[in-house]
């Protein structure tokens, strides 16, 4: 059974819209995309008045070297977020196909659930002695039973920072071949222990993953996600994202990212910010007030409170700003910290710390 056979029918053939950088037309003058021909006064050579590269080739390889996949198996969108969108109005039939997410989890998969009116099934993670664990044989259970199009796991998930292992994956994959896309977002993977999903892919058409330059790679405001997956659902994909994704300084910044210099850079920073996750959480367990510091291979760290009001004012009167997971199921009196510098990370213990402690 091919992959395709979990897009939704109407678009298996669908070309999308032939943007005028799409036809692979080459020459010195461009007067097919009704541009601009002078750049914009503002324009510190970031060449904006022409439109991008969809998918611009020097970025795809680059992107699938540091994943270790092939062009063809990737697709470069507006952060994890762009992905999450087209994955589930590809797959998903309004009011028929269905989504599987384990809350407490990142909310965008629910969202985009919505807006495309597909079915939500909620499994939620299992709050264990090790930490949060996914119950990986009620989501498969859940998946056959109620008819789902993709299942989305998190791992590191975010915000209880565990982690599933490959041959959990792998076994679900294979139990929903046919069934549903294995959808696993990897943002916070070059945190985590564990080797990526993507050494999966040939074995199980239908996993998927995401990745982003948003976390490790500094990258937020740049925007630029990745989907990695088999190259005929990459293609379908395709032609359902918008014509020009990528601003070309966004590129342009991602490439610098990739540079080797920069990821030796960058390799160095990971090694600290898991030093520091691994400070923060002994010092957190240790302050007055701390119910429990979970296990974390985000850069991230949840943390329940006796009293979480007061630990997010005390916080905030400090200046630091951390997110409020109250709302989020099972998660009534935590607070999810992320990994800062080593200052970032004293003014988070000095806040939490009695008058006593707060010398020490």
């Amino acid at each position: 059974m091919s992959v395709l056979d979990l897009v939704r029918p109407d678009l298996r053939a669908f070309a999308g819209y032939s943007s005028a950088r799409r036809t692979g037309a080459s020459g010195r003058v461009w007067l097919n995309a009704n541009e601009s021909p002078w750049p914009s006064p503002a324009d510190a050579g970031a060449r904006c008045n022409r439109y991008p590269s969809p998918q611009p080739e020097t970025l795809r390889v680059a992107l699938a070297a540091l994943y270790g996949v092939t062009p063809e198996q990737l697709l470069i969108g507006r952060g994890s977020d762009e992905a999450i969108d087209l994955l589930v109005r590809a797959s998903c039939r309004p009011e028929r196909d269905a989504v599987v997410i384990s809350p407490p989890v990142f909310g965008m998969y629910a969202v985009s659930a919505r807006l495309q009116n597909a079915p939500l099934i909620e499994v939620p993670l299992r709050d264990v002695a090790a930490g949060f664990a996914a119950d990986l044989d009620a989501i498969a259970r859940a998946a056959e039973q109620q008819g789902a199009r993709l299942v989305f796991l998190c791992s590191p998930g975010n915000p209880t920072g565990d982690v599933i292992a490959l041959d959990d994956i792998a076994a679900l994959a294979a139990r929903l071949e046919g069934q549903a896309i294995v959808v696993v977002d990897e943002a916070y993977g070059e945190f985590s222990d564990l080797p990526s999903v993507t050494t999966l892919l040939q074995e199980h058409a239908n996993l998927a993953v995401l990745r982003t330059l948003s976390k490790a790679h500094a990258l937020a405001a740049a925007r630029i996600g990745t989907l990695i997956s088999a190259p005929e659902l990459i293609a379908v994909l395709r032609n359902c994202q918008a014509p020009y994704p990528l601003p070309t300084p966004c590129v342009d910044l991602a490439l610098a990212a990739l540079a080797p210099d920069v990821l030796e850079e960058t390799h160095r920073r990971i090694t600290v910010a898991r030093a520091e996750r691994a400070r923060l959480s002994a010092a957190l367990a240790a302050r007055p007030g701390v119910r429990r510091v979970y296990p974390s291979q985000g850069n991230f760290v949840l943390v329940r409170f006796d009293d979480a009001q007061s630990a997010f004012d005390r916080l905030l009167a400090a200046g630091v700003v951390v997110r409020d997971q109250r709302a989020a199921l099972q998660l009534h009196d935590a607070l999810r910290i992320s990994v800062g510098s080593p200052e970032e990370n004293d003014a988070v213990i000095a806040a939490l710390s009695n008058n006593k402690d707060a010398t020490a």
